[in-house]
């Protein structure tokens, strides 16, 4: 039986797609065979500074799977390491991460990088905006169609805020929430 990455990578190989996609201990043999054969060929640094904290991430490419676990159009192998520092309360806190990826195609650890945290950009401005802001994760409507229809409507919520000029969504909510005015505003 396939697990359901396996069925969903194997899907998109078939239909002649690409895939990336974050490699976890629910796939404990590619996992293990991964993080013990993992040897870098290429890598790419990359700081960022914002937020209060500073963040270090070295992406590294191996092409080396001969002796993985068969995986549908498996080309390549990812190793994210992350170092984070951050000031909390005047305790300043150092985190370490390291994630792994899998992917069908070839490309630079650059060209990787920016593709990973490309996904994050839309997990931050897309899914975090609706299940924080809006509280989507602790909605209890569960009936079709509603579920799509709130969902539509959130969306073009979010796409009037921005197209208003916002770009805090939990400061346009509020504002949209506090005033008529601003409301008939951005519905002109």
């Amino acid at each position: 039986m396939l697990s359901t990455l396996k069925k969903t990578c194997q899907t998109i190989v078939e239909s002649g797609n690409h895939y990336l996609a974050a490699l976890k201990g629910n796939q404990p043999k590619l996992f293990a065979a991964v993080q013990q054969q993992f040897v870098p060929q290429q890598e790419y640094l990359d700081i960022s500074k914002g937020h209060g904290r500073v963040e270090r991430r070295v992406t590294q490419v191996c092409h080396h799977i001969e002796n993985l676990p068969d995986w549908p159009g498996l080309h390549s192998v990812i190793r994210v390491q992350s170092t984070r520092e951050q000031l909390f309360h005047d305790m300043y806190v150092l985190t370490h991460e390291t994630r792994y990826y899998i992917c069908s195609f070839s490309e630079t650890a650059e060209k990787i990088a920016a593709r990973i945290r490309g996904y994050w950009g839309v997990e931050n401005k897309v899914h975090y905006v609706r299940d924080v802001t809006q509280a989507e994760d602790k909605s209890r409507i569960r009936t079709t169609p509603l579920v799509q229809t709130f969902a539509l409507a959130r969306n073009f919520a979010l796409n009037l805020y921005r197209d208003y000029g916002f770009t805090n969504m939990a400061q346009a909510q509020r504002r949209c929430g506090q005033t008529l005015n601003t409301l008939k505003d951005i519905f002109k």
